[in-house]
């Protein structure tokens, strides 16, 4: 494990996204919430929250962090759900693993709860799209600026 002891506190944010690709039918099941095992919006957006929650158990050499805060969004299009997530802490390291963790764990969710009706569905994209805070600074995938240091 990196050790994080002298580095400075200070506001960390990630943002992740990632999508549940499906037959057009599954996806109308979901956004007319008649999945036999529920809400699949709802309950895959608890999911992705208490992953956060649990990165650091999950996920080998992972500091535990200091969240303060995490919003989950989920979005039923024609043939895909899009999850976003956008991870706050004030901590010693950066919280990219948790970001991604909870697009992960959504998406899984989403997968499990509709797995009895659409056994062709892909979980893809799941990636970083933004980091801020720290000594790397900001970076965006969108504009590429700020790449974060490799070592």
């Amino acid at each position: 494990m990196v050790e994080v002891g002298a580095k400075p506190e200070t506001a960390r944010e990630a943002v992740a996204t990632g999508e549940v690709r499906m037959a057009p039918a599954t996806a109308r099941l979901i956004a007319d919430r008649k999945v036999a095992k529920g809400d699949v919006l709802a309950v895959a957006r608890l999911a992705g929250i208490q992953a956060v929650k649990r990165t650091a158990d999950l996920v080998p050499l992972c500091h535990p962090l200091r969240v303060t805060g995490v919003d989950l969004e989920l979005t039923c299009g024609r043939d895909r759900v899009r999850i976003s997530a956008r991870v706050r802490a004030f901590d010693r390291t950066g919280v990219e693993m948790e970001a991604l963790t909870a697009v992960s764990v959504a998406a899984l969710t989403v997968y499990d709860m509709c797995k009895a009706v659409d056994r062709g569905m892909r979980v893809v994209e799941v990636r970083l799209d933004e980091k801020r805070g720290g000594k790397s600074g900001t970076w965006t995938r969108a504009t590429g600026r700020g790449r974060p240091r490799t070592r």
